[in-house]
């Protein structure tokens, strides 16, 4: 019964790494992985099962490189606050500065211009053409000869505008709404 209230405080609390290492190691794996995802995933919408499981996969890959053998709570928290610190520090500097605000959040992409499907753009993200017109309905629009122009924003969303009554064509006077 006395080994279940045995605590070695030492080992809890006292690092068995050495803290720079941590900070380094932390660094190094946060801005490789900001840099993979950055490149590699943009997605439309929302989160699949396959890019759940790409994270979870990455994770668990760069955490032996990224944590080493730490044992203690300390270096947890050293390595917690130096994640934290970089992903604050990027969207800081991206705020401030822009060339890196276009690095960290890329410009929108144009889908649809004027009721056509841009395909060299929609490859490009690996959208299909099923998956766009589902997305702009859930916009309220029904067709994409609808919409003007759609765009995929750099946080996945989807943005569509649609065309006036000016826009679609048709020759008669339009009445404006007050």
């Amino acid at each position: 019964m006395d080994i279940l209230f045995q605590i070695d405080w030492r080992s809890v609390f006292v690092p068995s790494v050495g803290i720079l290492e941590i900070i380094v190691r932390g660094t190094i794996i946060y801005l490789m992985l900001f840099v993979l995802l950055r490149v590699l995933r943009r997605e439309a919408g929302s989160l699949g099962i396959t890019d759940v499981l790409v994270i979870v996969l990455i994770a668990d890959a760069a955490q032996n490189g990224m944590a080493g053998e730490y044992k203690s709570v300390t270096e947890g928290l050293v390595l917690v606050a130096t994640i934290a610190f970089w992903d604050y520090l990027l969207d800081w500097l991206g705020h401030e500065i822009p060339a890196i605000q276009r690095l960290i959040h890329p410009p929108p992409l144009l889908l649809i211009k004027d009721g056509r499907m841009l395909r060299r753009n929609m490859r490009q993200e690996m959208i299909t053409q099923d998956e766009l017109i589902s997305l702009i309905r859930q916009q309220g629009v029904e067709r994409a000869s609808e919409v003007k122009a759609c765009y995929l924003e750099s946080d996945g969303g989807i943005s569509v505008i649609k065309k006036d009554a000016d826009d679609s064509g048709s020759q008669g006077p339009t009445k404006k709404q007050p």
